[in-house]
């Protein structure tokens, strides 16, 4: 099909193949990616449509994954992507971030570890770089709110409880979870993490601010140190 669409325009595609035709008829979820981001698109370049350019774009920048960790200076260097469209999708993108978070501030409770992993999956599963997060908790176990506390490679300098604390003593936290992500993929705690944990864990205690937990985000999977016993 992208071959078969790259030179000729959308309109003149059969109705059933346009975008934003199928969207009206099947709704969002029945369209593909490339789809949904020729919508956002709106228009193509000179011999090529907006739906084929979309294919090109998701085939030659790892899918939807480059909109999580971009810029608008690094997307408009694509070829028929300018500032304007460049801005379009950033600003897609953060709406759909924000979209997953939607209500994780407000009325939401953290009975397990899951709780805590779904909150951030979305947004953290397919970044190029470490972030590290820390979800403040009321007595009761509501989130107060999500601080992020650096980006890049996990290390001690990073992840210095002073840093980690900061914002947990400014809000009167009672508890927090750590959370951070591996661009890997894979979830699985390395030695630097364990012993990030204990260190942060120890430090909440002299402080009176319990460690609940530290979440490692994969690719959709998790793994909970406190599950592991690992703290």
């Amino acid at each position: 099909m992208k071959d078969a669409v790259k030179n000729i325009t959308i309109s003149e595609l059969p109705e059933s193949e346009r975008p934003r035709e199928k969207m009206f008829k099947k709704g969002p979820k029945a369209l593909s990616n490339a789809e949904l981001l020729a919508i956002i698109l709106r228009t193509g370049i000179k011999n090529q449509n907006v739906l084929s350019m979309a294919y090109k774009i998701l085939s030659e920048h790892n899918g939807l994954r480059f909109l999580t960790d971009t810029s608008v200076e690094e997307l408009s260097k694509i070829n028929g992507i300018g500032l304007a469209k460049a801005t379009q999708l950033m600003a897609a993108a953060e709406l759909g971030k924000r979209i997953s978070q939607y209500g994780a501030e407000d009325d939401t409770f953290i009975r397990c570890p899951k709780d805590a992993a779904d909150i951030l999956m979305e947004e953290m599963r397919y970044l190029n770089k470490e972030h590290m997060k820390v979800i403040l908790l009321n007595v009761k176990c509501k989130v107060m709110s999500i601080e992020e506390i650096s980006i890049g490679s996990l290390s001690s300098s990073l992840a210095h409880p002073r840093e980690v604390f900061i914002p947990a003593v400014k809000k009167s936290s009672a508890a927090i979870i750590l959370a951070h992500n591996h661009p890997s993929g894979d979830p699985s705690p390395s030695k630097d993490d364990i012993d990030i944990t204990k260190r942060i864990s120890e430090a909440g205690k002299i402080l009176g601010i319990e460690l609940y937990d530290h979440i490692i985000i994969g690719n959709g999977i998790y793994v909970s140190l406190k599950e592991k016993n690992l703290f």
